[in-house]
C-alpha cells in the first residue's frame, strides 16, 4: 500500500509517481526496446546503484534474449549533483561490435551520462542508447539523446524505486518527491 508521504533522514517527502504507473511504463519500454532490437542480443549496461530497479524490470519486460552488465559512477553529494563523474567500478566484459543500452535511474543535467557515453564509445560498440526511468528535461545542461525515456519530471528531488537520499529510500516501490515548502 502506497504511502502519501515519507520522512527520510531530515525531508519530507510526498508521492509522486506510483508503483503502478511505473510498472505500466516499463512494460511500454520494454514492448519497444524488444521491437527494436528483436535481432541483435544487446547487453543492458546498468549504472548503479540507482539504476538497479529499473533495469531488473526492464530486462524482466523483455521478449528478447540479452545480457546485463553493471557500471557505477558517482556525481551526487546530498541533493545536488556534484559536477564531477567518477567512475567507480568500470565495464567487465568486452563490448566492442555490441549493441549497448544504457540503463540510468535518472538524467538531470545531461553531464554525467555524456561523459559515460564518450567513454563507452571509445571501446567501439555497434550502438549505443539510452534508457532513462526518470529525465528532468528542463534541468538539462549538456544535452543527451534518450531513445527510451520512461518520465519526464519536473526539478525536483525525487527518492524511491532505486533513487535515494543519502542512503535510503531505494527500496520504496513509489517515487517520492521532496515536499516543498508551504
Amino acid at each position: 500500500m502506497e504511502k502519501k508521504t515519507i520522512s527520510t533522514h531530515d525531508k519530507n517527502f510526498e508521492l509522486y509517481i506510483s508503483a503502478s504507473e511505473i510498472a505500466t511504463r516499463v512494460a511500454e519500454l520494454g514492448k519497444n526496446i524488444t521491437k527494436d532490437y528483436s535481432d541483435k542480443n544487446p547487453i543492458l549496461v546498468c549504472i548503479l546503484n540507482g539504476a538497479f530497479v529499473f533495469a531488473a524490470d526492464l530486462a524482466r519486460a523483455l521478449d528478447i534474449d540479452c545480457e546485463i552488465s553493471f557500471t557505477k559512477l558517482s556525481s551526487y553529494s546530498g541533493l545536488k549533483s556534484t559536477g564531477e563523474v567518477a567512475v567507480i567500478l568500470g565495464l567487465d566484459i568486452s563490448v566492442e561490435g555490441r549493441h549497448l543500452i544504457i540503463v540510468e535511474d535518472i538524467v538531470d543535467t545531461g553531464i554525467t551520462m555524456n561523459r559515460f557515453l564518450k567513454q563507452v564509445n571509445l571501446l567501439k560498440p555497434a550502438s549505443v542508447e539510452v534508457a532513462a526511468c526518470f529525465v528532468k528535461r528542463d534541468s538539462i545542461i549538456d544535452p543527451v539523446e534518450i531513445k527510451y525515456s520512461g518520465f519526464n519530471i519536473s526539478d525536483r528531488f525525487i527518492i524511491g524505486y532505486g533513487l535515494d537520499y543519502n542512503g535510503l529510500g531505494r527500496n520504496l516501490p513509489d517515487v517520492y518527491g521532496l515536499k516543498q515548502p508551504v
